[in-house]
């Protein structure tokens, strides 16, 4: 029996509007990566088949802004690269989200020196900071997460009463509750 054979011609389906489209936003986030340093390549480690960040609707990286509504930014910023950052975050589209990752991005890290950013969310407003020098794969993906349970709960990004975005601020614990996917041959019993 098809599918067109069980719904009967007089059957309704209703729900709100608003969780179908949060059901689309949730399991569709483009991601666009500024990374800059190790974060960098434990990002690409994320995407890789290994940890398979596709399953959660991550799956392409975007690298214009205005194809993207998630920034993670990955690594050190230096103080030139601000006026960057800043622009790139007011072309991406919204609903937009931002993941700081790593302790560099985070606040700075063991760059403690005039020309580093202590922080982005001194220059863009950050929704998931993610702990780490750097982050594992799995922490990254229980950020994405984070950000996806957001939307479930219909908490768009605030926007205070001067009209601009105010950051959610929610740090991730390394819980590791993510597993690799197994990779290759295992030695049997």
């Amino acid at each position: 029996m098809g599918i067109e054979a069980a719904i009967s011609t007089d059957m309704v389906l209703t729900t709100q509007l608003q969780r179908v489209v949060n059901w689309a936003r949730r399991n569709s986030l483009w991601p666009m990566p500024f990374a800059t340093a190790c974060c960098g390549i434990e990002l690409m480690a994320t995407a890789s088949s290994r940890y398979d960040l596709a399953r959660f609707g991550a799956e392409v990286m975007r690298f214009s802004p205005r194809q993207s509504d998630l920034l993670i930014v990955a690594g050190r910023v230096g103080i030139k690269m601000v006026p960057v950052l800043q622009r790139l975050y007011e072309q991406v589209t919204e609903p937009k989200w931002v993941i700081s990752m790593g302790a560099c991005a985070s606040t700075g890290g063991v760059f403690d020196t005039y020309a580093t950013v202590q922080g982005v969310d001194q220059f863009i407003p950050v929704d998931v900071y993610v702990p780490g020098c750097p982050p594992r794969p799995e922490t990254l993906i229980e950020a994405v997460m984070a950000i996806q349970r957001l939307i479930d709960e219909d908490n768009m990004p605030p926007k205070g009463p001067d009209g601009k975005r105010v950051p959610l601020g929610i740090a991730v614990e390394p819980s590791h509750a993510v597993k690799a996917q197994p990779v290759g041959l295992t030695v049997g019993d």
